[in-house]
């Protein structure tokens, strides 16, 4: 299972999800800007792999610019490696484990543990079961 953020490039300084105005996103072709930050990044069809020490980072291209994407992360570091290209181009990042935008300034209050708590819960409870 993967820990998942969803990045948005925006006008707006959004606070919170509800509150996203949908006339200040701005589409982009986010898969071409990413590939100019990672070297690693491996290619099957419209699906793609970044991986780092300790992390992997997984997302599907679009065939048109979009303001938003999905990210699927495998380790704490996939997301300290986002936040950097996030910072340079002010794309803004919401944290599904935690329910809420994350403050970029400061990244170590993210839904990391609480993903880890919830996948714990998941595999002690398969082992119950068998």
């Amino acid at each position: 299972m993967s820990w998942d953020i969803v990045i948005f490039n925006s006008k707006q300084k959004i606070n919170a999800i509800e509150e996203v105005d949908e006339a200040l996103l701005v589409d982009i072709d986010f898969n071409a800007m990413l590939e100019q930050h990672f070297n690693n990044i491996t290619r099957d069809k419209n699906h793609r792999t970044i991986k780092g020490e300790n992390y992997i980072i997984d997302y599907f291209t679009h065939e048109e610019p979009v303001s938003n994407t999905i990210f699927h992360l495998y380790g704490e570091p996939a997301l300290f490696e986002l936040i950097g290209v996030a910072k340079i181009y002010n794309w803004q990042i919401f944290d599904t484990s935690l329910g809420e935008m994350l403050d970029l300034e400061h990244p170590e209050k993210n839904g990391y543990n609480d993903f880890q708590n919830y996948l714990k819960k998941i595999v002690d409870s398969e082992e119950k079961d068998s």
